[in-house]
């Protein structure tokens, strides 16, 4: 899946807003992913380059861990159930 630049910048938006919203620092989700946190940021920013697994391993942990926390998560407008790779 190859996103535009205005679909990246959307779900940079979406993923620091779930980041935001998760409560948790980015060592903590950096720890928990078992990343560096430059590597986070470069996810998170979607940055050029930015492996879209980490784009989807992270837009997945910060769901759950929105939801486990009692919150309504951002919804994704360009990382939806029906654009997830197979495999």
């Amino acid at each position: 899946m190859s996103l535009t630049r205005s679909e990246k910048a959307q779900t940079a938006r979406e993923l620091s807003a779930n980041l935001d919203k998760s409560r948790r620092g980015l060592p903590e989700v950096a720890a928990a992913l078992g990343w560096t946190e430059d590597r986070l940021h470069h996810t998170v920013e979607m940055a050029t380059g930015a492996d879209p697994a980490d784009v989807w391993e992270l837009r997945d942990w910060l769901d759950r861990t929105v939801r486990d926390g009692g919150g309504n998560p951002v919804p994704y407008t360009v990382l939806t159930e029906s654009a997830r790779p197979e495999g």
